[in-house]
């Protein structure tokens, strides 16, 4: 894997133990199995600037948003934003495949002023038939809240792979990181903020 892949999922493990989360991590590193390389291999053909950091992570563990391990459907936080009261999961393989190129659908109203007051970043392209986002994790409220995104369609002012935190109610479209690997490396720096006694429960 990955050094900042390593380097995560062992910093996320030991958040988990210090939250006297221990037989929740056991439990899902036992079931837990990496994507198939067909899938993955899909991946890179549909996305070739997919970053190799999140190729890496799907190979540790193919998605934990009501994933079905064994005979198990597991619905696991793994993955945190810069707001420390949302945690995430990650999607997996396929239904990162299934999500592919379902932003300007999900967001036209949002972004052509649809709505009141929506908060949209000026790294973000404002025009929705124009995005070219990869959406790789939800919220665990079912998705609801907010999505994490890959931007492969900043505008001038954004970076290529930028990251998107999408915020329901309030609505806002923010960019937390300049790529997927700074993502990971917030999170890091953050100490999985995300991970609580409370939340793991």
């Amino acid at each position: 894997m990955d050094n900042i892949v390593d380097t995560y999922i062992s910093g996320l493990k030991n958040a988990y133990y210090n939250a006297k989360g221990k037989e929740i991590w056991g439990h899902f590193e036992n079931i837990k199995h990496g994507a198939s390389q067909e899938n993955l291999n899909e991946l890179k053909a549909d996305c070739p600037a997919i970053p190799k950091a999140l190729i890496y992570l799907l190979q540790y563990v193919d998605g934990t948003y009501w994933r079905t391990y064994g005979d198990e459907d597991i619905a696991f936080t793994l993955l945190g934003s810069d707001l420390s009261k949302c945690r995430y999961y990650l999607l997996s393989s396929q239904q990162i495949l299934d999500n592919q190129g379902d932003a300007p659908y999900n967001f036209q109203d949002y972004l052509y002023g649809e709505y009141d007051i929506v908060d949209i970043d000026e790294k973000i392209l404002k025009n929705a038939k124009d995005l070219n986002w990869l959406h790789f994790s939800d919220c665990t409220n079912n998705g609801g809240t907010s999505q994490l995104y890959i931007d492969y369609s900043p505008s001038e002012k954004g970076k290529i792979g930028q990251v998107v935190r999408f915020l329901h109610d309030p609505n806002e479209f923010e960019v937390i990181a300049d790529s997927f690997d700074a993502y990971l490396q917030m999170l890091i720096d953050n100490k999985f903020h995300f991970i609580t006694e409370d939340s793991i429960e």
